[in-house]
C-alpha cells in the first residue's frame, strides 16, 4: 500500500470490459509526510476520490481484486481508501530479539 494525492482526471475513449463507469485519476505518490516521492500515475478510483484528496493505493493483483464487479481486469493501481486524518508518531520501536524464552520460537 502507498499514499497518493489526486492531481487530476484521465479520460479514455475505450475501456476494457469491466472498467466501464469507473473513473481514472492522475495520482502522485507521497510519503508519510505527504511529500511527493515519484512520478504521476494513473489509478482506477473505486472510492469516489476528489481533487487533492490523499488516498491509499494498492498495486498488482490487489488492485484488480478491488474492482467492484469483475475481478479479472488489467488494473495495476487502484485507489481503495480516502485518508481523512493522518497522525504521525515519532515513537521508535524496539525490534531486537532478546535472549530467553519466547513463545513464538
Amino acid at each position: 500500500m502507498q499514499f497518493a494525492r489526486v492531481r487530476g482526471t484521465a479520460v479514455c475513449t475505450i475501456k476494457y470490459p469491466g472498467l466501464e463507469g469507473l473513473k481514472l485519476l492522475v495520482v502522485e505518490p507521497v510519503n508519510k509526510a505527504l511529500e511527493p516521492i515519484g512520478p504521476l500515475q494513473i489509478a482506477v478510483d473505486v472510492v469516489q476520490a476528489g481533487p487533492n484528496d490523499v488516498c491509499v493505493t494498492v498495486r498488482s493483483r490487489e488492485a484488480a481484486n478491488a474492482m467492484p464487479e469483475i475481478k479479472f481486469v488489467p488494473v495495476d493501481l487502484a485507489l481503495v481508501g480516502i485518508i481523512n486524518e493522518l497522525t504521525l508518531s515519532d515513537e521508535s520501536f524496539d525490534t531486537e530479539i532478546k535472549k530467553g524464552w519466547n513463545q513464538y520460537t
